[in-house]
C-alpha cells in the first residue's frame, strides 16, 4: 500500500461531520398560552404580596405588551331589543297629586267618520291627528293628559283641570257670513262654572288665532256645540269646552296639511288657562 493510499484510507475512516438540526419552534397558540400563564402567575404573586403586606391594594397595572400578546376572543353579538311603548297615564287625578290633568277628546273617534271630503279624508282622521299632537305637546310640558274617544266610558263623571273636545267643520261649501272659514270655541250653555269656562274659552281663542292666523267664526257656533253631550257627562267642576279647528272646505290647507299649528294653538290655550288659575 503506497503512502498516498494510506492517507486516503485514513480520511475514509474519519467520522463524517453531522449537519446541525433545526431548533423546534413554538406556534402562536403555545406562545399565547405561555404568556397567559405567566401573566396569571404574576398577578397571583402581586395579590399574595399585597395581602401579606396588610391587605389588598388596587390591582397592578398590566403592561400593554403583555395584553397585546394575549389572543383576542371576539364577543358574540347581543340581540337588539325593541323599545318599550310609552305608558299612557291613568285617569284618576288622585294618583297624580300636584300635577294638572287634561282630557282631550278626538271628535268622532271610535264612533263614526264625521264629515267626509271628496278626496277620502274624514273629519275623524283630522280630529285624531290634531288631538294626538296636542296630547304630546301637553305631556312634554308636564301635564298629565288622557286621549279620549267620542263616547269614552271614562267621560262619565270625569274629573280634570280641563276637558276639551276637538272637531272640524264641513267639507261642503257653507253659505255663511262671513265666509265659512275660521275656527270656533264654545262652552256649555248650562255651565255650572261659567266664569271659569269663559276664561278657558278666552285663552283658547287668543292662542289658537295667534298660532294659526285664522279668524274666530263666532256666527256659526251652533247648539250642537253649546249642548255638546260630554258637557253633561263630566263632573260639574270640570272646566270643559269644544273647538272646531276650521272648515274642511276652505281651511283644508291649515288643518289637514299643517296640523301641528292648530295643535300648538290648542295646547297653548290650555296652558294659558292652567297658568292663570286664581
Amino acid at each position: 500500500m503506497t503512502r498516498q493510499t494510506s492517507r486516503s484510507s485514513a480520511r475514509k475512516r474519519q467520522p463524517m461531520a453531522q449537519r446541525p438540526q433545526p431548533r423546534p419552534t413554538a406556534n402562536r397558540s403555545q406562545i399565547g398560552f405561555v404568556v397567559l400563564t405567566a401573566l396569571i402567575v404574576t398577578l397571583g404573586l402581586a395579590v399574595l404580596t399585597s395581602a401579606q403586606a396588610g391587605g389588598l391594594t388596587s390591582p397592578t397595572a398590566i403592561p400593554s405588551s403583555a395584553i397585546a400578546a394575549v389572543p383576542i376572543i371576539e364577543p358574540t353579538a347581543t340581540p337588539t331589543l325593541e323599545p318599550s311603548p310609552t305608558p299612557i297615564p291613568p285617569t284618576p287625578t288622585e294618583e297624580h297629586p300636584g300635577m294638572p290633568l287634561v282630557g282631550i277628546v278626538a271628535g268622532h273617534w271610535g264612533n263614526d267618520s264625521g264629515a267626509e271630503c271628496p278626496d277620502g279624508v274624514t273629519e275623524q282622521q283630522v280630529n285624531l291627528d290634531i288631538a294626538r299632537r296636542v296630547t304630546e305637546k301637553l305631556r312634554a310640558r308636564g301635564v298629565w293628559t288622557d286621549l279620549l274617544q267620542e263616547f269614552d266610558s271614562r267621560l262619565t263623571n270625569y274629573r280634570a283641570d280641563v276637558l276639551l273636545s276637538i272637531h272640524a267643520d264641513s267639507c261642503e261649501p257653507v253659505d255663511a257670513d262671513p265666509p265659512a272659514s275660521g275656527f270656533k270655541v264654545a262652552r256649555s250653555v248650562a255651565s255650572a262654572i261659567p266664569t271659569t269656562e269663559d276664561r278657558l274659552v278666552t285663552c283658547l281663542i287668543q292662542e289658537y288665532a295667534k298660532a294659526t292666523r285664522m279668524t274666530f267664526h263666532e256666527n256659526s257656533i251652533t247648539s250642537d256645540m253649546t249642548s255638546y253631550h260630554s258637557f253633561s257627562e263630566v263632573h260639574a267642576d270640570t272646566p270643559a269646552a269644544i273647538v272646531e279647528t276650521g272648515f274642511l272646505h276652505l281651511d283644508y290647507d291649515m288643518i289637514v296639511k299643517q296640523p301641528d299649528l292648530p295643535a300648538q294653538g290648542i295646547a297653548n290655550g290650555i296652558l294659558c288657562f292652567l297658568d292663570n288659575q286664581p
